[in-house]
Parts: C-alpha cells; sequence; structure tokens
C-alpha cells in the first residue's frame, strides 16, 4: 500500500525528473528539494539534485542526451 507521503514524494521526484531532462535545472531543483523535504533520505532525489545543481552551474553541451557521464571513480 503507498502512503499519501509516498505518493507526494513521488509526484515531486516525477517532476524534478521531466525537469531535468528537460534542462529546466531551476525547476528540476525546486521539485528535488521538496521531494526532499518529504522524505530527506530519499537517494534518488539526493542524487538528481546534486546533478542538477552541476548543470545549472556547468551545462552540458547541446548534444546532452540526458546521460550522466561519471568523470571520477
Amino acid at each position: 500500500m503507498m502512503t499519501k507521503q509516498k505518493e507526494e514524494l513521488l509526484k515531486f521526484y516525477n517532476h524534478g525528473l521531466a525537469a531535468y531532462k528537460q534542462r529546466q535545472w531551476d525547476a528540476a531543483i525546486r521539485a528535488f528539494t521538496k521531494a526532499l523535504e518529504i522524505d530527506p533520505n530519499d537517494g534518488p532525489s539526493t542524487l538528481y539534485l546534486e546533478r542538477s545543481n552541476g548543470y545549472k552551474r556547468n551545462p552540458p553541451g547541446d548534444d546532452w542526451d540526458g546521460v550522466f557521464v561519471m568523470t571520477t571513480k
């Protein structure tokens, strides 16, 4: 059974992921931040918030297809 809290978290996460894929970094950051207010330990929201902040500071090239490329091991 899905709780109301989990439904809200997923709503914000999905909004954030859609914005991320469309390069709308500010919208993605807001959505992932909202998801983390609901569950501060949500790993996927934490990961995409970090990536969104990174891409906001240093946007990917025009050929970016949504794939994250690790630069360190």
